[in-house]
């Protein structure tokens, strides 16, 4: 197991995994223009809808797969499991910015007035403007040079933000959803779920050194 972890092709192969929800979406989307028939064909009867649910579905997958790290590599004794947090951080950013970019321009149309009224007026859209922001400064400091320059402590303290993140995102989930919560529901129990064991941990180490300097719950996802 420890030598297919570490392996180059294993980590290209989950790079390629990963891209795969994206490349649906951009099959279909082409699978209709060379037949010559709408996109409603193969995109629903709500292309803009359906776009925009695939990839907050799939931010929030990658932002819960990394988070799922930690606990994994510990509780499974597979310390070579975090070569694959970075990758699903920045690719949880990856969703959440096809995301935006699905409001932005498929939705607004690059209307800034509209848009601004939007994350004014209606809260789910602010927390979701609000989360998607967080993940930003992420992402740019997700490099180990960015960890150099600022320092262990700083940076950590700096990507604990993605445990807003995540909880922004799952509170945008449901207030989004009109009808059927049952998915935001069992994303929201997944993140509470990963806070929760952090939280345990970061109890139980503090208990047992209470004159160390203790660090504070692991460092975020989208930081590996």
């Amino acid at each position: 197991m420890n030598k297919f972890l570490t392996s180059k092709w294993t980590k290209f192969a989950v790079f390629l995994i990963c891209l795969i929800p994206a490349g649906d979406l951009v099959g279909r989307a082409l699978t209709a223009l060379v037949a010559g028939l709408p996109l409603e064909t193969y995109l629903t009867p709500d292309p803009i809808k359906f776009i925009t649910h695939r990839t907050g579905d799939w931010t929030l997958r990658f932002i819960i797969f990394a988070l799922a790290v930690t606990p994994l590599r510990k509780i499974l004794k597979l310390p070579q499991l975090i070569r694959f947090r970075r990758m699903l951080g920045l690719f949880a950013f990856f969703y959440g910015t096809l995301h935006f970019l699905t409001w932005m321009v498929l939705d607004k149309f690059f209307d800034w007035r509209d848009m601004w009224a939007d994350v004014y007026k209606r809260p789910f859209i602010t927390l979701g403007f609000v989360g998607f922001v967080l993940m930003i400064p992420l992402a740019l400091t997700s490099t180990a040079g960015m960890i150099r320059r600022l320092g262990g402590k700083r940076w950590q303290r700096l990507h604990r933000l993605i445990y807003v993140t995540a909880c922004l995102g799952a509170i945008h989930y449901y207030w989004s959803v009109k009808s059927d919560v049952r998915k935001p529901l069992f994303f929201a129990a997944l993140i509470a779920i990963l806070l929760a064991w952090r939280i345990a941990v970061w109890t139980i180490a503090r208990r047992n050194a209470p004159d160390a300097v203790t660090d504070s719950p692991p460092s975020s996802p989208a930081s590996a």
